[in-house]
């Protein structure tokens, strides 16, 4: 089944998390009415290839157009409309920037993918009995059957109010039909009343009392009413809102996504509509006491606390619902939440919690930012700025995907400073039953860049302010930011993969990440780590942080080597002497995948098993490669052919079985990306006389260590070799054809039968290797051959 109509399936707490995936940088009708074209993209691909992006982008234009020729023969005039909007926002959006919308594409499929995953999970272990979706807990059973059982009191209460209405109609009526008859007028001791009269007086004094009884008997009722409401109240709001919002932070550092409102909004919504009901009652009362009073009438003496009481409870209940449901986040930086950039826009959404149709279209939200800065936020200097763009929006139910009442804001910001704090606050007025009400929610902190080369520093700071304060407003949390324990470090630690990748992080690769952080140590359980440890001080021996170092790992991970780590092939972190004692034992040819320690900006490097001459192991790393070698080449490519010169000057590789025991094209092999095929399988004209080009073919190379590390520069260079002192991977010198042709015919005598390399034997082609230190560089073997090639043998 198409991975969009299995979407179109789930529960509504798994479709709640697929609407926020969507937005105008790729709208959900363009996934809806392209579903199958667009599955059969490599937008992965696209995302890092700027030619391959283009041909993608370019389809995907002339696929709106096709599905716009079929809405117009079905005469769907709304969908044309859509659909002609949209190719107007692509083309202008993304006309010069393809790489920009495939990226988008591939982190929604990517994310549709693992809600998919979560949701099989959450059936395969018995969650997903509930009708809104997660397990109810116990607490919450309880919390509903409050709920009902307050539905029921407010029923009963109506009835009992029906009867009070009927009783003291009964009573007024034969109140005023005495006194009209002027029997009232008379001595009320009876003395000059007939029996009749005495009797139907007796009569109107049990019904007055009957009536103060019943009257007596609403207002206490009403007054436990209002004190379970109270209750229950503060249950929803203290409890289960304030851990909706923990759990929304969490999600915002890339925790669980469990931080679907539609349950509570039902809770908060079944509450208000019990409450304004009590109102109305209440008022009612109002009314029969106006009609009907009498000395020590309950309802003047209890009225006037029960209408308090019930005003205020609405009031807060009202504020407390009105909430952020998306916080800041850049379309382009979906997992990087709270980070805006100036210039930039940004989107989040707010929601009001309590499900009123008749407040449709009538609630104006205005946003501001730093609305109260203070004065310590200004003695530190932090600077304001404003929205730009739309600050007023109407709040409806048109805009929510639930009928929810909800507003999405986008907007431009201007200013910085990555451990500065500002708010975006959000306020509105509801006129509901002739109450007023002002309602203000704000966002989590946002820090607010100018570069996006400031995006690591500012997202450590939402990192560490939400992993260790709940506190909502605490904008000066980094005049003094409090310490960490490496176990709430390494959590988030793991989320920051967990959350864009497939896989966490494993207890043993958290243990070496807290040997980078903290030095060796028996137990890290409860060690402390300052701000400073974390983002801003330089490891040991090294001339960047430790968050520096990580961030470009994430990234190196997310962008060249997803694949690879979600297969759980890249065993990533792990210490030297660890990696030295799980390879000893192996048989030469078992290597593993690390990252480097020593790359700033991120490298991965690859560890093998061989044997020396004596039959001594040997351990073997080559240079890391880092992300401008794997934007020419993938890491999957570069493990495949990777080849290192032995002694007699043949090309051999030396990765034999990923660790433990996986052989090397079972792991790799459908991951390297298939040669083009000929011209004339392609569809060229074989009857030309011009010969192709031959293909070229792109592997990597080094040099033996004993060949190469006694001789002399001049010897060096004198066979086509850079000398040791050449300074990158760019220093390049050509060996000589007779060279190559000298050493490429000792490959083909050893290794008969391989068509593939004897055929480049019989042409021109020039050999370009790199400098050859002791320390086994990653360098490079281009052949290149020329337009015409020499007859086959």
């Amino acid at each position: 089944m198409a991975q969009w109509n299995q979407l179109q399936q789930l529960e509504t707490r798994y479709l709640e998390q697929l609407y926020h995936l969507y937005s105008d940088s790729f709208p959900m009708e363009l996934r809806q009415f392209l579903a199958p074209w667009i599955e059969s993209q490599d937008w992965a691909y696209a995302a890092n290839k700027e030619s391959h992006a283009t041909l993608v982008f370019h389809n995907l234009l002339g696929e709106i157009d096709q599905q716009y020729s079929r809405f117009l023969q079905e005469n769907n005039v709304l969908y044309q409309h859509n659909l002609r909007r949209i190719k107007q926002h692509l083309q202008s959006k993304y006309l010069e920037k393809p790489m920009d919308i495939a990226r988008i594409v591939a982190r929604c499929l990517w994310e549709e993918q693992r809600l998919l995953q979560t949701a099989t999970s959450a059936t395969q272990d018995g969650q997903a009995a509930h009708p809104t979706g997660t397990v109810v807990t116990e607490k919450q059973q309880i919390l509903e059957h409050n709920l009902q059982d307050i539905r029921k009191r407010v029923q009963d209460m109506e009835q009992k109010m029906k009867m009070l209405e009927n009783l003291q109609d009964d009573f007024d009526f034969n109140y005023k039909t005495l006194k009209s008859q002027g029997e009232l007028s008379q001595d009320l001791n009876g003395n000059s009343q007939a029996a009749a009269t005495r009797q139907k007086m007796a009569q109107l004094e049990q019904m007055l009392s009957a009536l103060d009884q019943l009257r007596r008997q609403i207002v206490t009722e009403m007054g436990g009413l209002l004190t379970a409401m109270d209750y229950v109240q503060k249950n929803l709001t203290d409890e289960e809102l304030a851990d909706w919002k923990r759990r929304q932070q969490i999600a915002c550092i890339g925790g669980p996504p469990n931080i679907c409102l539609d349950r509570l909004e039902t809770w908060i919504t079944s509450l208000a509509e019990s409450q304004l009901q009590i109102r109305q009652q209440i008022k009612k009362l109002e009314e029969l006491q106006q009609k009907v009073s009498y000395k020590g009438d309950p309802i003047i003496q209890h009225r006037p606390a029960l209408e308090e009481k019930i005003v205020d409870l609405f009031r807060n209940l009202m504020k407390s619902a009105f909430v952020v449901e998306r916080q800041p986040c850049m379309p382009m930086h979906p997992d990087r939440p709270l980070v805006i950039k100036t210039g930039v826009q940004f989107t989040n959404k707010v929601r009001l919690l309590v499900k009123f149709p008749e407040l449709n279209y009538q609630l104006k939200i205005k946003v501001c930012i730093d609305k109260e800065s203070g004065d310590v936020a200004a003695i530190r200097g932090s600077r304001k700025f404003n929205i730009l763009g739309t600050n007023t929006k109407v709040m409806n139910m048109e805009e929510s995907n639930n009928g929810s009442l909800s507003a999405e804001f986008k907007h431009l910001a201007s200013l910085i400073v990555t451990e500065e704090l500002h708010l975006i606050t959000f306020e509105t007025e509801v006129y509901h039953q002739g109450l007023k009400i002002d309602l203000e929610t704000h966002s989590l902190p946002v820090v607010v860049i100018s570069n996006i080369c400031q995006m690591p520093n500012a997202w450590a700071s939402i990192l560490w302010y939400n992993m260790l304060t709940n506190h909502p407003k605490n904008v000066n949390f980094f005049t003094k930011p409090p310490v960490g324990t490496w176990d709430q470090v390494a959590e988030v630690l793991s989320w920051q993969f967990s959350s864009t990748t497939k896989r966490g992080l494993t207890i043993e690769q958290l243990t070496t990440l807290a040997e980078k952080l903290l030095g060796p140590c028996v137990n890290y359980s409860g060690c402390q780590i300052t701000w400073a440890k974390f983002c801003k001080e330089n490891m040991a021996g090294k001339g960047f942080s430790f968050w520096v170092w990580l961030d470009n790992i994430i990234d190196l991970v997310k962008k060249y080597i997803l694949a690879l780590w979600n297969e759980g092939y890249i065993m990533g972190f792990i210490s030297k002497e660890r990696e030295r004692a799980i390879l000893s034992p192996k048989p030469p040819g078992t290597f593993l995948l690390r990252f480097s320690e020593s790359s700033k900006e991120g490298g991965i490097t690859f560890t093998w098993v061989e044997k020396d001459i004596s039959g001594k192991t040997q351990i073997q790393s080559v240079e890391p490669y880092t992300k401008q070698q794997l934007n020419s080449m993938s890491f999957a490519d570069i493990i495949m052919g990777y080849k290192i010169m032995d002694a007699t000057n043949i090309l051999v590789s030396p990765l034999v079985y990923l660790y433990p025991d996986i052989p090397k094209e079972e792991a790799f092999g459908k991951y390297c990306r298939p040669e083009a095929a000929p011209e004339a399988e392609m569809g060229g004209d074989s009857t030309s006389t011009i010969q192709p080009y031959l293909k070229t073919k792109f592997i990597c190379v080094t040099p033996c260590p004993s060949v190469f590390m006694d001789l002399p520069d001049s010897e060096l260079l004198g066979n086509g070799f850079p000398g040791t002192n050449s300074g990158n991977t760019s220093d390049l010198f050509p060996m000589s054809p007779r060279t190559l042709d000298s050493l490429m015919h000792n490959e083909a005598e050893a290794t008969p039968g391989h068509m593939g390399e004897s055929t480049y034997t019989h042409t021109h082609t020039y050999l370009y290797i790199s400098r050859a230190l002791p320390s086994h560089p990653n360098t490079y073997l281009s052949l290149q051959p020329r337009v015409r090639p020499f007859e086959r043998t």
